[in-house]
C-alpha cells in the first residue's frame, strides 16, 4: 500500500488526515512541520506528500521545492486555508500535483489522493517502460518535433489529471483545440464528453442559452426545454473557445457557473448541479481586455489558474516538415507517399505562416490536389507562398541544395536532407555535438536521436 508523509502543524488537521488515510489503508507518517517533514523524506521512502502551505520555520512551498530535490517522483497534494489563485498557480508550478482549500471534504481530500497516486505510478511505469518515447507517440495529432512543443506536451501531461481549469493561448491556427482535446483524453474525464464551443461563432442573443439551456417558453421561439452545453458535458470537459467573445453581462453568470458547479437556465428558476471540467481558449491577450473592461478580472483569474501558451508555427521551424508529413500522411491514407523537390522543402521552410498550422495543412491538401507523377512540386503550391518566396532573396540564398531524388519517398527524402544539415551543422562546430544542439536550438537527446553514434543507426 502507498506511503503518504502529512506535514501540517495544526494536531488537529494531522490527527484527523492520519485517522482517514489509515482507514483506507494506507500507511500514514507525520511531520509537525516543514523541517521534520524534509528529514523524514531524505531518510524515508514515500508515495506522497500532503503538506499545509502555512508553516514555520520552512513553509509548504519551500518544503514542495525540496521536495522536488530530493524526492522528485513523489506527489504532492497542498493544503491551505489560504486559498488564492495565486497560490494555486506557485504551487502547479512548483510541480504540486493539486492543492484543496481548507476546511476539506472527506470525500474530495480522498478522491485527489487516489488520482495523485494513480498518476504518479502511470508516469513511473512510463519512465521505466521507455525513458525515450517521444512526446509526439502519446498526444496523436499533436506533433512535437521542436522543444517548444515537447514542453507544451510535458505541461499537458502534467495538468491532465488535476481539476484545474487551463487557459490556453495561441495565435489563430496553432491547434489550441487539440491541445484541449489532449487534456480531457490524459483526464480522469476521458470517459466522458468532451465539447467544444466556439464562443465567437454563436449569435450575442442565442449564447446564455446555448451554455445554459432554457426552459419552454423563456422567450419568442423557445417552443420545448433545452440542454444547454453545461449539462451536456457533465461528467466531461466543457472546451470554450474564443472565450473573448463572452458578452460582459453574461461572464458573470459564466463565473458562478464556474465557481458553484451549478446553472440555472434561461426563464428557470431552479438550479441545477454540474460536474464539468472548464478549458478555454483566447487569441486575445486577457489581461489587456481585463485592463480595458471588455473582460472581467475575477473570470480571468478563475480561467487562468494555469496557462498553456502554444508557441506560433514561425517559432518552430523545426516542427514545419514533421508536420507536413503528417497532414500528407492523413490525406494519403494508406497510399504510397508522394516525393517532394528541394524547392518545395525550402519554400516551407522560409514562409512565415501567419495562418500557422491550420495553414500549413491547408496548404498540403492545396499540394495533393495538383500532384503529378506523384511529385509535390513547385507548381502544386499556392500562388502566395512562391510570392512570398521570391520576394525574399535571403530565403533563396538559404535554399537547399542537390539534385531531386526520383523515387525516393517523402519520409527517406526528408530523414536524407535532414541527416545532412545537422552533419554539416556538427562538423561546423568541430564535432561538438554540444555546441551543434545550442546552434540548432534543440536539446541534446534530440540531436542524439536525430544522429545516432556510428554503428548504431535508428531503424524506422
Amino acid at each position: 500500500m502507498a506511503r503518504i508523509l502529512i506535514a501540517d502543524d495544526d494536531p488537529t488537521i494531522l490527527s484527523l488526515l492520519n485517522k482517514i488515510l489509515l482507514a483506507k489503508g494506507y500507511e500514514v507518517q507525520l511531520a509537525e512541520n516543514g523541517s521534520v517533514a524534509e528529514k523524514k523524506l531524505k531518510s524515508e521512502q514515500f508515495d506522497l506528500l500532503i503538506s499545509d502551505i502555512k508553516m514555520e520555520p520552512v513553509d509548504g512551498m519551500q518544503l514542495l521545492r525540496n521536495t522536488r530535490k530530493l524526492r522528485p517522483h513523489v506527489g504532492a497534494i497542498m493544503l491551505t486555508a489560504y486559498a488564492t489563485v495565486t497560490t494555486a498557480v506557485e504551487a502547479m508550478k512548483e510541480g504540486a500535483f493539486d492543492y484543496i482549500p481548507k476546511p476539506f471534504k472527506i470525500d474530495e481530500l480522498l478522491e485527489t489522493v487516489k488520482r495523485a497516486l494513480d498518476y504518479q505510478k502511470s508516469i513511473s511505469e512510463q519512465i521505466s517502460a521507455d525513458s525515450h518515447i517521444e512526446a509526439k507517440k502519446y498526444f496523436g495529432n499533436i506533433v512535437a518535433e521542436s522543444d517548444q512543443m515537447v514542453n507544451v506536451c510535458e505541461m499537458i501531461k502534467r495538468v491532465a489529471p488535476t481539476k484545474t481549469t487551463i487557459m490556453i493561448t495561441g495565435e489563430s491556427g496553432t491547434g489550441k483545440e487539440l491541445v484541449a482535446e489532449a487534456v480531457h483524453a490524459f483526464s480522469a474525464r476521458s470517459e466522458g464528453p468532451f465539447l467544444p464551443v466556439n464562443c465567437a461563432a454563436l449569435p450575442e442573443s442565442l449564447i446564455e442559452s446555448e451554455l445554459f439551456g432554457h426552459v419552454k417558453g423563456a422567450f419568442t421561439g423557445a417552443g420545448t426545454n433545452k440542454v444547454g452545453l453545461f449539462e451536456a458535458a457533465n461528467k466531461g470537459t466543457l472546451f470554450l473557445d474564443e472565450i473573448n467573445s463572452i458578452p460582459h453581462p453574461l461572464q458573470s453568470k459564466l463565473l458562478r457557473a464556474i465557481q458553484n458547479k451549478k446553472i440555472r437556465k434561461v426563464g428557470g428558476t431552479e438550479e441545477f448541479d454540474v460536474d464539468v471540467r472548464i478549458l478555454a481558449a483566447s487569441n486575445r491577450n486577457l489581461e489587456t481586455m481585463v485592463k480595458e473592461g471588455s473582460f472581467r478580472e475575477d473570470l480571468f483569474y478563475r480561467l487562468s489558474v494555469i496557462g498553456i501558451d502554444i508557441p506560433p508555427l514561425k517559432q518552430r521551424p523545426e516542427d514545419i516538415l514533421p508536420l507536413a508529413q503528417h497532414f500528407i500522411a492523413l490525406e494519403m491514407d494508406g497510399a504510397e507517399f508522394p516525393s517532394m523537390d528541394n524547392a518545395v522543402l525550402s519554400i516551407l521552410q522560409n514562409y512565415s505562416w501567419p495562418g500557422n498550422v491550420r495553414e500549413l495543412q491547408n496548404v498540403i491538401q492545396h499540394c495533393l490536389t495538383f500532384l503529378r507523377d506523384n511529385k509535390i512540386t513547385k507548381e502544386t503550391l499556392p500562388s502566395k507562398l512562391i510570392v512570398s518566396y521570391e520576394e525574399n532573396p535571403g530565403a533563396q540564398n538559404a535554399a537547399l541544395t542537390g539534385e531531386f531524388s526520383k523515387g525516393k519517398s517523402l519520409k527517406a527524402f526528408l530523414r536524407a536532407k535532414e541527416k545532412e544539415y545537422l552533419k554539416t551543422v556538427i562538423d561546423t562546430m568541430g564535432g561538438d555535438k554540444v555546441k551543434a544542439a545550442k546552434e540548432l536550438d534543440i536539446s541534446l537527446a534530440t540531436l542524439y536521436r536525430k544522429m545516432p553514434e556510428d554503428g548504431q543507426e535508428q531503424s524506422s
